[in-house]
C-alpha cells in the first residue's frame, strides 16, 4: 500500500477531499522540509498527517511572505495574510475553509486540541518579516523565533505526546524550535540577505565590526570575512546553548516519538558541525547532511521506534 494512503488510514481519516487536503501538506513537507520530513518517517504511521498539517501550513504561509509571485507588491502580501488569518479564525471556530492547507489544519487543531494563539503568534511573525528587516540584539530576534518557531515546537508536541505534564516539556519543545531556526538563520545568511534581511543580531556584528555593507560584501564575493567568521562563531554557541536546553525535552516524550524528534535533533545540529568545521563560511558553500548521513541516521531511529512500539 502506498505509504501516504497508510498514514491517512492509520489516523483514521476516511473522507477524500480531508484525505487530498492531507496529502497536500504531506507534499509540502516533503518538498520543503527534507530534514523534518525523514525524522517524520520514523513516528508511527498515525501521527505522521498531524505533523505534515503543520509543517504544511507553515511552509505555506512562509512562502506568501518568502517567495512572492513577480510583481507581488508587500500591500499584496499583507493583504494575503489578512484574508488568511480571517479564514485561519473561521477554521479555529468549528468552520470549514476553502484552502485545503487550513482545512487539514483545523482538523489537527480539533484533534489534538491545540491552543488558537499558537497560530496567533506565527502569523504576527509572519506580518514582522514584512515590515522588520533586522534583529537589534538576540532578544529582539527570540521575539520573532517566538511566533516563527518556539510555537512550532509546542503545536507539535500535543501530537508527539508526552510521559510527563505538557507544562513541564514545553520550554524545551519551543527551545527546539527556536535552534532549528537559528540553525537555519545561520546557514542561510546569503539568502536572507537576497530578500532584504538580517536575523543575525546587530549588537553581536557591531561588536566584531560587521555591518549590513560587509555581509552584502561576503554574499557577492562567496567568500568570508574573518570578522564574519568570528561574529557566527558567537552565534553557534548561542544555538549549542538553545539544543542543551531542549535536549532533556527528548525523553519527555512518548516513547515511540523520541526517535523521531532524537532524530531531527541529531541532523539539524549536525549542520551546525558543518558550519564549524569550514571555520565558520557561510558563503561559499550551503551547509546541509547529506541523504546518506540522514538515512544512517534514520534506519536505526526506525528501528528503535518499531521496538517501542512493540514493547508495552
Amino acid at each position: 500500500m502506498n505509504r501516504a494512503i497508510a498514514e491517512l488510514n492509520a489516523a483514521g481519516i476516511t473522507s477524500q477531499r480531508l484525505r487530498d487536503d492531507y496529502l497536500r501538506c504531506r507534499d509540502l513537507h516533503a518538498h520543503h522540509g527534507r530534514t523534518y520530513y525523514t525524522a517524520t518517517l520514523v513516528l508511527p504511521p498515525e501521527r505522521r498527517p498531524g505533523i505534515h498539517a503543520l509543517y504544511g501550513f507553515a511552509r505555506w504561509v512562509d512562502d506568501i511572505v518568502d517567495e512572492p509571485e513577480p510583481g507581488t507588491t508587500v500591500e499584496d502580501q499583507r493583504s494575503r495574510l489578512d484574508r488568511v488569518d480571517a479564514e485561519l479564525t473561521l477554521g479555529l471556530a468549528g468552520s470549514e475553509p476553502d484552502e485545503p492547507v487550513l482545512r487539514a489544519l483545523a482538523h489537527t487543531v480539533e484533534r489534538y486540541e491545540l491552543p488558537a494563539e499558537h497560530f496567533t503568534a506565527f502569523m504576527s511573525s509572519m506580518r514582522m518579516d514584512l515590515d522588520v528587516t533586522e534583529y537589534r540584539d538576540l532578544d529582539h530576534l527570540r521575539e520573532y523565533m517566538y511566533g516563527s518557531a518556539a510555537v512550532i515546537g509546542l503545536q507539535v508536541l500535543p501530537v508527539l505526546g508526552t510521559v510527563t505534564s505538557r507544562s513541564e516539556a514545553a520550554p524545551h519543545a519551543a527551545a527546539l524550535g527556536e535552534a532549528f531556526q537559528l540553525t537555519n538563520f545561520l546557514r542561510d545568511v546569503a539568502e536572507d540577505l537576497g530578500r532584504g534581511r538580517v536575523y543575525l543580531p546587530t549588537d553581536v556584528l557591531a561588536e566584531h565590526r560587521v555591518d549590513r555593507a560587509l555581509l552584502e560584501h561576503c554574499a557577492r564575493a562567496r567568500i568570508p570575512d574573518p570578522r564574519v567568521c568570528r561574529a557566527i562563531a558567537e552565534l553557534v554557541e548561542v544555538n549549542q546553548d538553545l539544543y542543551r536546553l531542549a535536549e532533556p525535552g527528548v525523553a519527555m516524550l512518548e516513547p515511540v516519538a523520541r526517535p523521531c524528534v532524537a532524530t531531527a535533533f541529531r541532523l539539524y545540529r549536525a549542520i551546525l558541525d558543518e558550519i564549524g568545521a569550514a571555520d565558520f563560511d557561510v558563503w561559499s558553500v550551503r551547509h546541509r547532511v547529506s541523504d546518506a548521513r540522514k538515512m544512517a541516521s534514520a534506519l536505526p531511529a526506525l528501528a528503535r521506534s518499531l521496538w517501542a512500539r512493540a514493547v508495552p
